[in-house]
């Protein structure tokens, strides 16, 4: 089978479903593709549509955030969807709140935050049934979402994506594929074109998956990119003020906050950034490098828990789980490596650790001794993304559904409930 490589701002790969070469000069190849044109608003359209609407099926989840009774769960560039958990045995999809480009979020109160692309957006969440927008900023960050190609034009936004599936024959020099992206399309091999009551009004803040890229400490917003930490004041709620950005690395994937620290993941390694006396400023007081994979981080105070996958986006081929002691939270010596299948999202409850491995479904590990940890229970429940386990109810997230199961018995979960994700 010949494969063919179209350069194309990421790298994408299509494969031929048919090759013919004619005797004499004649060449053709065919490709089966998805073709997606960006549509475009102006700032006053997109904001007039960012509000909540009626419940959607969910598609294509993403990051997680849990506050209170609620549970707000990205679908990935589209928006955010609010789930009324008050009976983890039966959830109820609520409403949808459209947020083109958004990927990430973070929520304190009544107030949310999430990204659009590289513009941040304020939303008041008190009713979760009828959400409105309190702020719009742009370009206050650089999105971590690959913008498929299309770059802003002035004064415009991307509001979502023409999706046409189509069979391009062409030459076997070449050239289709270009003239379509000069159209302006992005453009993807077909086959992988799917790509993660009313609220009280405290100032609690929710819990975030460890796939996160947000993380609110107090009355600062912290958000990473691919390689910059970016600050924002919310003393304010309604009204955040951009403070400072600063470097970090590379490939910078997750961040996680615990005490006065911010864990942050790259493919080259964890980060640890101190807010002690300069919340507005952090700054950096050690790092574990390790090798270049996607990594999720998390800790308790005593240890640090990373993940390695290996994958085409992470440069790397490690597969485990790195568990690394920490020095007064602040220099890290690897104690002990376990070897997973493709673990991504972990949550550590007391001497629990809940680590989603991939087609491996949940693992459940008795971790009072890290040096020797026990597998306590594995579900197979289909690719898991990320997990939040808390108050005996851990909230998992995989490429099938959202599921919800009770670990008041550690070695022997059960379902509470299940919403499944929509197949196209």
């Amino acid at each position: 089978m010949k494969k063919k490589i179209i350069p194309f701002v990421l790298l994408l790969i299509s494969i031929p479903l048919t090759f013919t070469c004619c005797v004499k000069d004649t060449c053709e190849d065919s490709y089966t593709y998805t073709l997606y044109k960006p549509v475009y608003e102006t700032v006053s359209q997109l904001k007039a549509n960012i509000k909540s609407g009626s419940p959607e099926e969910i598609e294509n989840p993403g990051k997680i955030v849990i506050l209170g009774h609620y549970i707000f769960l990205n679908e990935i560039e589209k928006g955010i969807h609010i789930i009324d958990n008050t009976n983890p045995a039966s959830p109820q999809n609520i409403s949808f709140v459209k947020i083109p480009g958004n990927i990430d979020l973070a929520v304190k109160g009544n107030t949310l935050y999430a990204d659009s692309y590289a513009d941040l957006v304020t939303l008041d969440v008190s009713d979760p049934a009828h959400v409105s927008l309190k702020d719009y900023k742009e370009n206050v960050m650089q999105s971590p979402v690959a913008f498929r190609g299309a770059a802003y034009i002035s004064q415009y936004k991307i509001a979502g994506w023409e999706k046409k599936d189509t069979l391009l024959v062409e030459s076997c020099g070449g050239g289709g594929v270009i003239a379509l992206q000069n159209e302006g399309f992005y453009v993807s091999n077909a086959a992988n074109s799917a790509s993660v009551p009313a609220a009280n009004n405290s100032k609690e803040v929710g819990t975030a998956g460890s796939m996160a890229r947000f993380a609110i400490v107090n009355n600062y917003l912290y958000t990473v990119d691919n390689s910059d930490l970016h600050v924002f004041d919310i003393s304010n709620s309604d009204d955040p003020a951009f403070l400072n950005t600063t470097t970090v690395d590379f490939h910078v994937e997750t961040i996680y906050p615990f005490g006065n620290k911010l864990f942050i993941g790259s493919n080259d390694g964890m980060f640890i950034y101190s807010l002690n006396g300069s919340p507005e400023n952090p700054v950096k007081t050690g790092e574990f490098t390790h090798a270049r994979s996607c990594d999720p981080v998390i800790s308790d105070g005593e240890f640090a828990y990373i993940t390695l996958h290996s994958g085409s986006s992470c440069l790397g081929y490690n597969n485990e789980l790195d568990i690394v002691r920490l020095n007064m939270l602040v220099d890290a010596s690897l104690v002990q490596i376990y070897n997973l299948t493709s673990p991504r999202g972990l949550s550590k409850d007391g001497n629990l650790l809940f680590v989603c491995d991939g087609s491996d479904g949940l693992k459940v590990f008795d971790a009072s001794n890290v040096l020797s940890m026990k597998l306590l229970q594995q579900l197979p429940i289909g690719d898991a993304y990320d997990v939040i386990a808390s108050n005996n109810v851990a909230l998992v997230v995989t490429t099938d559904a959202l599921y919800q199961f009770d670990y008041s018995d550690p070695a022997n979960l059960h379902l509470l409930s299940k919403i499944s994700v929509l197949k196209n």
